[in-house]
Order: C-alpha cells, then structure tokens, then sequence
C-alpha cells in the first residue's frame, strides 16, 4: 500500500520528468522567440522560410501559439537597422534569438547583448569571434555554421570541371560580412593546386553588382549565400548571363532563378537543426555548452538550360554527380 509521504514524492519526480513544452502548454506560459531576418518582406521560397522550423519545433512539443510565438522582425541588409531591431526584440522581451547570416548574428549579439541567440548558417562563428570554438561555444550564441573549408574549395574545383580551359575565377563577396577571409582563403588553397588565378571582387552596396560581375567577364565566378546577394540574386543571374560568366552559387534557389550551378547544403537542414537549438535553450540549456553543427551533406544542383545559354557542354561525369539537374 502506498503511503502519502510515497505518493508525493512520485508525483514530484513525475513533474520533474514532465517535458517542458509540455509543462508550459498546461500552464499557459507562451515563450517569445524572436526572429531576425536579412530582408524587408517574406519571399515565396525565400530563406527566410520558417515552415521547417515549425515542422522541427512540432516534432519537438512545440505548438505555436500554445506554448510559443515566433516575433519577427524583417531587418534588411543595414547593420544598423538589423541592431536596432535586435534591441527591439530584446526589450519585447523574447527568450532568445534567432539570426540567419554572419552579418545578422553579429548585429543581434551586439544589438541584444546577453540574450541567446541561434545562429542560421554562420560564416566561420570562430573566426567572427562568435564562439570560442564549435565544440565549446563559451558564450550566448550557437546554432548551425555554414560550410567548411573543403565545401568552399568544391565550388572551385567545380568550376575548373565545367569550363576545362578556365584559367581565372573570381569571388564575390559583401565587404560588411566578417567571414569573407575564411571563404577566400578556403578557396584560394584549391585554386592553387588547380593552377586557377583567384580574384576578390568587393561590394559594399547592391548598385556596384553591375561593375563587380563585368570584372568577372572572361572567367568564372563564384557567388556565396550572403542575405545581400540572395536578395537580389535575378539581377546577379542576369548579370552572369550578359557577360557570359559561368558561375557556382550558395544554395539551389539560385539555379532555379536560372544560374548554372550550386554547392552547399540544403536551406531546410539549417531550420530543422535550429528547432533543436530552441527547444534545447528554451528546457534550460546554456548556448555556451551546446555545440556548433555543422552540415555533412551537400547538393550539386546543376541548370542544363544555363549551360547552353552560357555554351557550355557539361561532362558527362559532371553531371552524374549532380543530385539534381533543372532542364
């Protein structure tokens, strides 16, 4: 028979047990998430699609408005802007943030200092001085990083296998995002050993794409995931295509708007992964002992219609290796 001193002390371990989604749908709590993004309105098929967030956070005992409410704020591509919005958030208040982006975890670690934050693909959060290491973040920011070093020279060595008599490859890159060094380094490494010469074409401003992508003209060009880039990613693919400029690109949605080829993991990985960065922050877990994740699988999507545009003939081994190609 079960005395009361028993009876308590089960049903006490039992709400120890009790998972904490589930303990703040029954009391009513509603945790505030906030949600930085580097653009000023949701695009259809955009990055800033939270569907696999909410998937991942739904697998997870989180229903939305039940026991969260995601708090978004579409901040552009302005540091300023995307820190002040960031502070906004944090006054809200929210539990944490999430940050897709070097150039918008920098701002959202600055604007709300103190505050979780969980990066969306982060470039080198190492050497942004985001983290102390992957394993060990140390600090109030994880989440998921970008690709390493080895991803970074493919899109190289991509590019050599598409046009065989390449000589020069050009990188472009936003001049505000920290990371930069690491992509260009990571590539220039494979370039070498290719006997490719790399050229880094700066931009600050979405008006200096015309003249950085002209520069690229008689070579090839590689284009990274940067919110600035992806937001006007038709007017680079156009650009591309006027000078007649091969290039490799940061994710599929750019070789469905017609460029020719991409490398790096899917969008969708990133959003799952950061559900379970929310739902661990938000069970008590510490950002600073949660380790950094980073994507193991990659996609090669090639766009055959680009290619003829551009003359291109792809080799047949090429193109076997594609896990995807648009006709």
């Amino acid at each position: 028979m079960m005395d009361r001193r028993t009876f308590v002390t089960l049903v006490a371990g039992t709400c120890l047990l009790e998972p904490l989604a589930v303990r703040a749908q029954q009391t009513g709590k509603i945790f505030r998430i906030g949600l930085l993004a580097p653009a000023n309105e949701p695009t259809p098929g955009g990055r800033i699609d939270t569907e696999d967030l909410l998937v991942g956070l739904r697998d997870l005992g989180w229903v939305e408005g039940k026991n969260f409410l995601i708090e978004t704020r579409w901040a552009g591509v302005n540091p300023q802007r995307q820190r002040e919005l960031a502070a906004e958030l944090k006054a809200l208040p929210v539990a944490l943030i999430l940050a897709l982006g070097t150039t918008t975890i920098r701002a959202a670690r600055d604007g709300a200092p103190g505050l979780p934050v969980v990066m969306i693909n982060a470039g080198d959060p190492v050497g942004a001085r985001f983290v102390a290491s992957l394993a060990r973040p140390g600090g109030d920011l994880t989440g998921t990083s970008a690709a390493g070093e080895e991803v970074l020279a493919k899109q190289v060595e991509l590019l050599s296998a598409a046009v065989p008599q390449l000589k020069r490859v050009s990188v472009l890159m936003n001049s505000a995002n920290p990371a930069n060094g690491f992509f260009f380094d990571a590539m220039a490494l494979r370039a070498k050993t290719l006997g490719l010469r790399l050229d880094r074409i700066d931009v600050a401003v979405e008006g200096e794409l015309d003249g950085a992508v002209a520069r690229a003209k008689g070579g090839a060009l590689v284009v990274n995931g940067d919110p600035m880039f992806f937001r006007h990613r038709v007017h680079i693919i156009e650009l591309t295509l006027r000078s007649q400029v091969p290039s490799v690109f940061g994710g599929r949605e750019y070789v469905a708007a017609g460029g020719l080829m991409s490398y790096l993991s899917s969008n969708a990985w990133h959003w799952r992964s950061a559900a379970s960065f929310v739902d661990k922050i938000l069970k008590g877990a510490k950002p600073a002992d949660i380790p950094v994740e980073q994507p193991t699988k990659f996609d090669l999507v090639i766009n055959l219609k680009t290619a003829k545009a551009l003359g291109i003939t792809l080799p047949q081994s090429l193109l076997q290796r594609a896990d995807e190609v648009i006709q």
